[in-house]
């Protein structure tokens, strides 16, 4: 079955999976954004994980897939449904923070397990953690930690900064002052899904700030660096991977060039793994993968190298598969630290353009096998 096929028959419905002879067969509910303003990343997540099992010829993964629209109420209501009617044994897909925080506690405390392909509020990295919930992308901090680095090194000693006001965006702006060492020409939480950034933007003509670091993931990063680059200013803008990956790089165009941007992926770091992943994908699905595409490929990877050595009804087992992270991931060497979350290199990236694609290339290294801050306080 062609993968589109594949990821297409799952949405709409289960589909009859074979057990392997030692009994080692899972069903996977997948609640990740497929409609409105951040469908692009959901949908980039669920081809990525779609690929992964589509290429391991694997018949003893049921996938059932559901839109949560972006809506807390919704994911909630979905997840209800997967773990009490549809017997999941595993949930993912999840990728805003607050959708997260609404889904995964209480799924884990059902015994479930959860793999995220993308959100890591720092609450589920410390206090709130568990022991079966895994972030196999990163802790929300993570890259816009890099940031700082990567401003303190460029020279930046007066930052002008903003967010979304919801626990990504509150994690982002901590993540980024934690490592940066110069002042701040000001902090700006913004409205979730908000289109409209003139009164920002202002604020930022009128503060004297040196560089502007902000995450607006998705929509959001497409028009603000669009009116930024119509209001004429130039001051040097830096961001997360978030607001300057391959499908907002597409729609933004040439205001995005040369802009740096700090991530943990790059379809050019150089590993057989990662190359026939982008090569596979954009085979596949005729358009350049994007971080997103490569979280939801390593996430149906790690799972699948848990279950050819244990069961998922043996927790304990299963549990122990997973922190072991015998695969090979898009990123090269994968480990997970104490909480879960992963111990890796957050590059330096720019954005380029290739013949007529816009896409990034990695010029440095921000931080080295990086964790996160709050795994002193995570007790399992």
């Amino acid at each position: 079955m062609k993968l589109k096929s594949l990821a297409l028959a799952t949405c709409m419905a289960s589909l009859p999976f074979a057990a392997l002879a030692d009994g080692h067969s899972l069903k996977v509910g997948m609640i990740t954004t497929l409609s409105g303003g951040g469908a692009g990343l959901g949908i980039d997540v669920r081809d990525g994980f779609m690929l992964a099992v589509g290429q391991a010829d694997r018949n003893d993964i049921e996938v059932v897939i559901e839109d949560d629209q972006r809506k807390p109420e919704i994911a909630v209501q979905l997840a209800d449904k997967m773990i009490q009617s549809e017997k999941v044994d595993v949930l993912t897909g999840i990728i805003w923070s607050n959708l997260a925080m609404a889904v995964v506690p209480a799924a884990v405390a059902q015994g479930k397990f959860y793999l995220s392909p993308n959100a890591g509020p720092s609450v589920l990295a410390g206090k709130g953690c568990n022991e079966n919930y895994f972030n196999v992308a990163w802790q929300n901090d993570n890259l816009h930690e890099a940031g700082g680095a990567y401003a303190n090194t460029a020279g930046y000693a007066n930052s002008f900064i903003l967010a979304p006001n919801y626990p990504a965006g509150q994690d982002a702006l901590t993540g980024y002052k934690r490592m940066y060492e110069g002042e701040l020409a000001g902090e700006l939480f913004t409205k979730l899904g908000q289109t409209d950034y003139a009164s920002e933007i202002a604020q930022i003509r009128a503060s004297g700030a040196d560089s502007v670091y902000f995450f607006l993931p998705g929509g959001m990063g497409i028009a603000f660096l669009k009116q930024y680059a119509d209001s004429g200013l130039e001051i040097p803008v830096v961001g997360p991977a978030f607001s300057f990956d391959q499908g907002i790089l597409q729609a933004v165009g040439d205001a995005a060039l040369g802009v740096v941007n700090t991530s943990q992926w790059g379809k050019d770091i150089d590993n057989a793994t990662n190359a026939q992943f982008v090569e596979t994908f954009q085979a596949e699905y005729g358009r350049l993968p994007s971080l997103y595409a490569s979280q939801g490929f390593d996430t149906a990877n790690l799972l699948m190298s848990a279950m050819d050595v244990a069961d998922v009804n043996d927790a304990d087992a299963f549990r122990t598969a997973l922190q072991a992270a015998d695969f090979d991931s898009t990123r090269g060497a994968f480990k997970f630290g104490s909480n879960n979350h992963p111990i890796q290199d957050i590059y330096v990236r720019e954005v380029i353009k290739e013949g007529d694609v816009y896409t990034n290339k990695i010029i440095g290294t921000a931080l080295t096998e990086h964790s996160d801050v709050y795994a002193a306080e995570c007790k399992f």
